[in-house]
């Protein structure tokens, strides 16, 4: 099990679909990639699924996805 402090996280889109998350994790706000596998994606999931952690829906602000996070 991972020990990542996620503190928040909102989805973020591209031509209208979810693109990647915004999360801060450990202090540091990441864009973590919609893909299985990667660790910060599963940790976030993982997350969400014990009911510990929120993904807000996108607000609009942003419409382009940034680099994702390794």
């Amino acid at each position: 099990m991972n020990n990542m402090q996620i503190t928040s996280a909102q989805y973020l889109t591209f031509e209208g679909a979810n693109s990647s998350i915004k999360a801060t994790i450990d202090g540091q706000e990441l864009f973590v990639p919609l893909a299985p596998g990667n660790r910060h994606y599963d940790e976030i999931m993982r997350q969400v699924e014990a009911g510990t952690l929120v993904i807000q829906e996108a607000d609009g602000a942003l419409n382009v996805a940034p680099e994702p996070a390794e």
